[in-house]
């Protein structure tokens, strides 16, 4: 026997005191010395009924000192070693997407976590438990830990995932523990059959329930109409399916396909129409039910409206600009005409701004800036126009010839070929710029940064007075212009769980929070060009980007991935190598604190009842 507390014995002090005290306490009690021979009778007579009264005082001592002595033992809690009576346990526990198929008794996962929790209740008190869970990622939740109530209470604490995630990780660690214990028993609790399964008991947890799923879905929208497709399947039995369109997240569908017969195993193609000219979004939903509604839906945005800026337009002749940036971008543009003034109060409020010879009172600071043929100087925009330089006659621009990365991305697809001007305005520099089209060395359009940090674009010419506006290369350089004073903060919006989503960090971005379809929510560094973050759930995420201070949201959705969507699964093998021993370890017996506890309690409450009844018969 052992003590979990064995300071607890020191409270066996308080036995030599009890002691102590009962021999120095005073031993004088009064009498009363009754006056009558009716009371010295009557005294006689409860003398003679309580016979043992002169063992009262080493009666008290002796249930003190007993109570004294329960007390440190049910503080030291005693512990009785039972030999070869206990285990070691390793749970492999499935936590990836499949185990969130339902049946009548709740999700595959809790219902491995009841067969854990049964293993753990019926083995012996002194038993080791470890368990690893496989779910976004391999983690190991406890090691070892011989606490019932700690192991199945992190157990009941395990989600489920939305992941496809392998074993092999998990294997690795159960290997560790069977290396240092081939007596170790190891359980893997999934929903898939295993034909080969060495020193690892499986326990399948798989109900064969109906189930059915969306994949493959793809759009084309074009002369006004939207067409959707996709495939179906059903995985279990032959079955009749009713297909759904919603847009734009109406209430009722927009298409249906009342019945799409699919057969078991083998994916159905099909189409929904709707004519619209646009959209954010659609869904495409199977409306039957079954185990596994995670992976009835699709969720498609349209990344070119969740990256939909406004522009705004300063210009008393704004015709070439609106007519090139509504062709190739998907920017809703608004005109400002100045009527002539060279200055002119520009609101703010928008993505883009190009301002056309008439020059801003203060420079916009929450988006990107154009400045076209501008003679006025404007504060914190980087550049000075200093004089208009007016050719004899008609001449070309250069293309610039920079090997930079950045720049050739500016100039792609253009050949710089016949651009012909016949005056521009030179200008002084402050900031940093890159040239993207001179003449004679003199920069004609440049782009940099102005002292805000938004994408500035200058064109020292005067559009309407040259022949470039009616170029191929204007509206290519226009396009070109437009991703760099835009670069999509999304290029995906569609990703499977368990992927890694991308976030364009764009210049002046503050900063970039994440919601979840569960409402959690994460911040990404913005310190680099590119943010990541992992698809844990399925649903639809929310992006909220604060950009020059004004928020912008985006959208993607994560749909579960289709390898976990099966509910019936097979593989060949998985395997602990080694030989398995069968070495018990040493069980504990610590439930003598019950018996303390009750002896405690018994012999308190006989000396209270001792003491009163010693009260009462004086």
């Amino acid at each position: 026997m052992s003590f979990l507390y064995p300071l607890g014995l020191l409270g066996l002090l308080g036995v030599p005191v009890l002691i102590i005290i009962y021999i120095i306490k005073n031993k004088h009690t009064e009498q009363t010395v009754a006056s009558t021979y009716l009371w010295t009778l009557s005294e006689k007579f409860l003398k003679r009924r309580n016979p043992i009264s002169k063992l009262a005082g080493i009666i008290s001592l002796i249930l003190q000192i007993l109570l004294v002595i329960a007390i440190s033992l049910t503080i030291a809690h005693p512990v009785f070693t039972v030999s070869d009576s206990c285990n070691e346990y390793c749970f492999i526990l499935d936590a990836t997407g499949s185990m969130n198929i339902e049946s009548e008794n709740g999700s595959r996962l809790e219902n491995g976590k009841k067969e854990i929790s049964k293993i753990i209740e019926e083995s012996g008190d002194g038993s080791l438990y470890s368990l690893i869970v496989v779910g976004n990622g391999t983690n190991i939740i406890y090691e070892k830990t011989s606490d019932k109530e700690k192991a199945i209470f992190e157990l009941n604490e395990q989600k489920c995932a939305y992941t496809d995630q392998g074993f092999g990780d998990a294997i690795k660690e159960a290997q560790l523990f069977f290396n240092d214990n081939s007596s170790v028993l190891t359980y893997l609790v999934t929903d898939t059959e295993y034909k080969t399964h060495n020193n690892i008991e499986i326990i399948n947890v798989a109900e064969t329930k109906k189930n059915f799923a969306i994949s493959d879905v793809t759009y084309t929208l074009s002369n006004g109409k939207l067409n959707v497709f996709g495939n179906a399947i059903s995985y279990t039995s032959d079955e009749g399916l009713t297909i759904e369109l919603y847009i734009d997240g109406e209430d009722e569908p927009s298409a249906t396909i009342d019945t799409l017969e699919v057969k078991k195993g083998v994916k159905k193609e099909f189409e929904l129409s709707y004519l619209t000219n646009d959209f954010n979004n659609f869904k495409v939903n199977i409306k039957n039910s079954d185990s596994l509604p995670l992976d009835n839906e699709n969720v498609i945005y349209n990344v070119k409206s969740e990256n939909a800026y406004e522009a705004l337009i300063v210009s008393d002749n704004p015709f070439f600009f609106k007519t090139v940036i509504e062709s190739v971008s998907n920017a809703r543009v608004d005109i400002l005409m100045p009527n002539g003034k060279d200055t002119i109060d520009v609101p703010s409020g928008y993505g883009l701004y190009i301002l056309d010879t008439a020059a801003p009172t203060t420079l916009p600071s929450d988006g990107a800036v154009w400045f076209v043929n501008q003679t006025k100087n404007t504060q914190n925009s980087g550049f000075t126009p200093q004089s208009e330089i007016i050719l004899e006659k008609g001449d070309t621009l250069s293309l610039t010839s920079s090997s930079s990365s950045f720049v050739k991305k500016l100039i792609r697809d253009m050949s710089g070929k016949n651009i012909y001007i016949k005056s521009y305005i030179k200008c002084g520099f402050y900031g940093n710029f890159n040239t993207l089209l001179s003449y004679k060395g003199n920069p004609v359009v440049f782009t940099g940064s102005n002292t805000h940090g938004n994408r500035e674009v200058i064109f020292s010419l005067d559009i309407h007075k040259s022949d470039f506006a009616m170029l191929p290369d204007f509206v290519i350089l226009i396009r070109n212009l437009l991703e760099y004073s835009f670069p999509a903060v999304i290029e995906d919006v569609f990703y499977y769980g368990g992927d890694k989503a991308q976030v364009n960090v764009i210049p002046n971005c503050e900063s970039i929070r994440v919601t979840s379809p569960m409402n959690n929510t994460t911040y990404l560094s913005t310190n680099s060009e590119v943010a990541e973050f992992t698809l844990d759930e399925v649903g639809v995420y929310e992006i909220t980007a604060i950009i020059s201070g004004a928020p912008r949201t985006y959208h993607i959705y994560s749909a579960m991935p289709e390898a976990e969507r099966s509910p019936v699964n097979t593989a060949e093998e998985i395997s602990l190598y080694g030989e398995a021993g069968n070495d018990k370890l040493d069980g504990i017996y610590d439930k003598l604190i019950i018996f303390f506890v009750l002896l405690a309690v018994i012999f308190t409450a006989d000396w209270m009842v001792y003491c009163y009844e010693k009260y009462q018969l004086r």
